[in-house]
Parts: C-alpha cells; sequence; structure tokens
C-alpha cells in the first residue's frame, strides 16, 4: 500500500528516473561497505547479481552530481577472462554499464579502441586476462575485475594490475566472481586491505526465472558444485581430490637438507602463445640413505613459463639446472619426441637427459607420488603455491581445474624420477647366476 502510493505521488520524471537509483532498490551485498579499503571482493552464487553491482559500482566512481561533473574515478580498467567477455558481460550485458546508466550518462563504447568515454572526460580501458603484459604501462585510479577466480593467467594479471593502480589518492578495484579454491582469490581474501561482500543464487531470486531455480536446487543442492556455484561458498579442496591443501602446508619445511640427487622435470609446452598451455618446469631432489621406505624428496622450485616458444622454455630448463647443480632433466617426450632433447642439446650439449613416455592417464600416474605425500615422504619448500593449487585440482575423476596440470605432470615425473623409480628397481629379485 505505501509503495503504490508512494509511485502514484512520484512525478513522471522521478518514475523515468527510480530504475536508475541502484542505492534505493540493491541488495545489501551488491551495495559497496564503507569505511577504508583497496580490494572489494563480491563472492556468490550464478545468478546473485555480482555483474550488477559491479556496473554500478562503476558508475558511482564516475559520475558527478551531474552529467558533466567529473566523478571520484578518471581512468579506469575493465578485466574480465577475454575481451569479448568484457564487452559482451560487463560493458554491454544485461546487467553490463551501458544497460544501468541512464540515457543522459550513458558513455560511448569505441569498441575499436577497446574503450568507453564518458561526457564528463572519465575513460575506461577494457583488458583480457590472457593478456597480462597488456596492464605494464597504463595507469589507474580504479578497476573491476570479473571472474577473477577462473582466468587462466590469474596471478600473472592481478599483479600488473596492482601495478598500475597507482593513480589518484585512494585506487580502488572491486572483484565480482563466483569463488574457486585458487591461490589468488585465497591470498586476496586474507589481504588487510580487502573487504568482501557475499551472497548466494537465491538472495537474487526475485529476478531469476523460478524454473531456473527449481532446476538447479534439484540437481546440485547439497552437492559441492552447489555450495560453490548456487551458495557462492569457497570451498577449500575439490571433491575426491588426491591432496589437500592442510596436507601440503603441514608438508613444508622451511629449506632442504643435504640432498643426494636433484633433478630437473619438464612438461613440454605443446605450442607457444599467450593462451597455451605452459610448460611445467619443477625442480625437486631426494635424500637416498638408508632403506628405501626411508628416501624423502623435497620440491624446491617451480619455474614453469606460458606463452613462450620452444627455445625460450628450453632455456629456462636449462638455466634451473645450472641454478641448482641438478644431475638430470628428465621430460616426457609424448608429443615433442627427439625435439625436447635437442633443444636443450643446441644449448648444453653435455647436459643429462632422461626421455619418459607416459603410457598411463595423468591420475594414475599421480596416485603413487600422492601415496608417498601420505607418508610424509615429501616435502615443499615454500614459493610453491600456484603448483600446490592445481595439486588441489587434481581428483579421482581427473584434473578439476582450469587448463592442463602442467605443474603437477611435472612434479610427478620428478618423483619418479627420484624415489619410485629407484625404488622399484631396487626390489627387482637379483638373476640367479647359472
Amino acid at each position: 500500500m505505501v509503495r503504490e502510493t508512494l509511485m502514484q505521488e512520484m512525478s513522471d520524471n522521478a518514475t523515468r528516473c527510480l530504475p536508475y537509483l541502484f542505492e534505493v532498490w540493491a541488495h545489501p551485498h551488491q551495495l559497496a561497505p564503507t569505511g577504508d579499503w583497496r580490494s572489494w571482493v563480491i563472492l556468490g552464487g550464478r545468478g546473485a547479481g555480482k555483474t550488477r553491482a559491479g556496473a554500478e559500482w562503476i558508475r558511482s566512481q564516475v559520475e558527478g552530481a551531474t552529467p558533466l561533473a567529473p566523478g571520484r574515478a578518471r581512468r579506469l580498467a575493465l578485466i574480465g577472462e577475454t575481451y569479448d567477455q568484457v564487452r559482451d558481460v560487463m560493458i554491454q550485458g544485461d546487467s553490463g554499464i551501458l544497460a544501468c546508466t541512464p540515457p543522459d550518462r550513458r558513455p560511448q563504447w569505441k569498441s575499436g579502441e577497446r574503450k568507453l568515454i564518458w561526457a564528463n572526460g572519465a575513460m575506461a580501458q577494457a583488458f583480457s586476462a590472457h593478456d597480462p603484459e597488456a596492464l605494464r604501462g597504463p595507469q589507474f585510479d580504479t578497476a573491476w575485475a570479473d571472474e577473477l577466480a577462473k582466468w587462466r593467467r590469474a596471478r600473472e594479471a592481478w599483479d600488473m594490475l596492482q601495478f598500475s593502480l597507482r593513480l589518484g589518492e585512494d585506487p580502488r578495484v572491486c572483484v565480482t566472481t563466483t569463488p574457486r579454491n585458487v591461490a589468488v582469490l585465497r591470498q586476496l581474501l586474507q589481504t588487510p586491505s580487502t573487504v568482501q561482500s557475499h551472497a548466494a543464487t537465491e538472495a537474487n531470486r526475485a529476478n531469476l526465472a523460478g524454473s531456473f531455480l527449481t532446476e538447479v536446487r534439484a540437481r546440485y543442492a547439497g552437492s559441492r558444485l552447489g555450495r560453490q556455484e548456487l551458495d557462492g561458498v569457497l570451498l577449500s579442496d575439490v571433491e575426491g581430490a588426491i591432496w589437500r591443501a592442510a596436507q601440503l602446508a603441514e608438508l613444508q619445511v622451511a629449506a632442504a637438507p643435504v640432498l643426494d640427487r636433484i633433478v630437473v622435470a619438464v612438461d613440454p609446452a605443446v605450442s607457444s602463445g599467450k593462451a597455451s598451455d605452459a610448460c611445467g618446469i619443477i625442480v625437486a631432489g631426494a635424500c637416498l640413505q638408508g632403506p628405501v621406505q626411508n628416501w624423502q624428496a623435497y620440491v624446491l622450485a617451480d619455474r614453469t613459463v606460458q606463452g613462450v616458444g620452444p627455445l625460450t622454455w628450453a632455456k629456462a630448463v636449462i638455466a634451473a639446472h645450472q641454478e641448482f647443480g641438478a644431475d638430470r632433466v628428465v621430460a616426457e617426450v609424448n608429443q615433442g619426441g627427439a625435439l625436447v632433447e635437442n633443444l636443450l642439446r643446441q644449448i648444453d650439449p653435455l647436459i643429462g637427459f632422461q626421455a619418459v613416455h607416459a603410457s598411463r592417464g595423468k591420475v594414475v600416474r599421480a596416485e603413487p607420488v600422492a601415496a608417498l605425500y601420505e607418508q610424509r615422504r615429501v616435502h615443499h619448500l615454500p614459493g610453491l603455491a600456484e603448483l600446490e593449487e592445481q595439486m588441489c585440482q587434481m581428483a579421482a575423476q581427473g584434473f578439476q581445474g582450469q587448463g592442463s596440470p602442467d605443474r603437477v605432470d611435472a612434479l610427478v615425473w620428478a618423483i619418479h624420477q627420484l624415489i619410485l623409480d629407484p625404488a622399484s628397481q631396487k626390489r627387482l629379485p637379483r638373476a640367479r647366476m647359472v
């Protein structure tokens, strides 16, 4: 009754303005927190209104009291997983910036320049998380990062964004994402200057099709996927993961002892380019004194590279070999054949090289290595967050993360070479003399 009376008393102009007064009808999780913060992370289920919240926050930062009046923000970055997603979701989408903005304040989208231009002089530039280097050079006072947890090169893109947020007195970023257990998101949420909002899909049910909610709740309610995608809960481990984050934390050591053997294991990239798989490069060593069951392995470093050509990653392998004084390079050659060894020998003709062939699936190869972790016979040095992130997404049904588990593949080859293969050979019965 009160609402109907209010609507009847409003002028035509006021009625036309009402849809654009976001703070009047927004959900609590869609309104920016007060206080001193640098990053605002909106965690939510599918359809919880994250995109609308991000678009409206950009409006609130750019717009002044009148269409030509300046707002707080003048130079902005809009980052999505791809340029197409920035354009189709963040800018031109049903809940994007253009749809949220009243006609007299609506910016102009210049697709050729990948820029949004407001009449008051503010400018937003679109970036793809696949191309972190594009963020090297520009500088901003405000940014909106959408679906950070699914960016393939999240760590690199996020780091480059932080260096570019350097204009104004109080540069800020809004992150809208469905939660996934990735290192960059976990670390962001633990940062003191980060604040967060949270909402399940159900919170925005008034703007969603009833059949959608009924169907997805019936299918996914109570499952881990439902908790992540509908309830917006950041899960600590993938269901059925053969490694767990808490387990890896317990196995971390500050430094390795004197090692009897060190290897550099390589899972070569079969292609190059910004969106290509990484070349997994893992350095590990082992103490091989005493009985086989007492042998211990130590993962020393992750030197993985991505988006580079064969000669570049080969140089990275040789550099790791020299840095740690490794005894041998171990490389999977299923797809590269003799190319891998030839590349390495072009740089260092005398390098020790062992070719290995994958005759079984990734999970089957990884399970004996995971068993060594359960026996507390493999330890990690600090600085292996991205490797550990991939490990915690390796499940019995396969890899649950984005792309290929290049780092895990290299790790598995390293531990096989250091512990499992020598141990199996040592246990073979000796041939009988005749």
